[in-house]
């Protein structure tokens, strides 16, 4: 199995419009690369600009926000391609798509480094910002997997979001849920609502 590292990925279009998702960055041996399923406007803006930036979020509700609806988060400009990363993370790497092997169904866009920076320091990591992410990863799944299973990883991530959640993983975490309970049903709730 590659490699994967879940990034925030931004792009841009043909108008200069941002285009932040989460991304996994599948690692290979000569550099990274993208593999967007079809339709998606990530393909459509690296067509347009073959470049994009890669992001490690310092805030966990990027992520959820992002599959959720919320994609409005705070962009820079970057320093050696151009384009935005996401403002607030602990680093960030800026790619130049060096080769595109095209595909029906899932396009791989092989990406070159050519800048990384680091922004603020990294002192450890966080269970319940573990949980935040699979649980996202999970609901971009819910037309693909039996309700039951969702729901049995949700109650086991939801575990690590009550022994180990801040303000801003609880948040995150309150999304998630917002979005499969309305996929499946309230039922579907692990920790209600919690709204602070």
């Amino acid at each position: 199995m590659p490699l994967i590292l879940e990034t925030i990925v931004t792009t841009l279009s043909p108008a200069g419009e941002v285009h932040l998702v989460p991304f996994g960055l599948i690692g290979e041996a000569d550099g990274y690369v993208l593999a967007p399923f079809r339709p998606s406007p990530t393909i459509a803006n690296l067509e347009a600009s073959p470049y994009f930036a890669a992001s490690s979020p310092r805030d966990i509700r990027v992520i959820a926000g992002a599959v959720t609806g919320r994609r409005d988060w705070p962009t820079v400009a970057c320093d050696a391609i151009p384009g935005r990363r996401l403002a607030d993370s602990f680093g960030h790497a800026e790619f130049a798509v060096a080769s595109v092997e095209d595909h029906a169904t899932r396009p791989r866009f092989r990406g070159q480094m050519v800048h990384s920076a680091a922004h603020a320091p990294f002192i450890g990591y966080n269970r319940a910002q573990a949980a935040v992410l699979e649980g996202a990863i999970l609901s971009t799944r819910l037309h693909m997997l039996e309700p039951d299973k969702v729901l049995t990883e949700m109650a086991y991530l939801a575990i690590a979001i009550g022994k180990t959640a801040g303000p801003r993983e609880r948040e995150a975490w309150d999304w998630i849920e917002d979005k499969v309970a309305e996929a499946l049903g309230p039922a579907a709730r692990i920790l209600g609502r919690d709204d602070r």
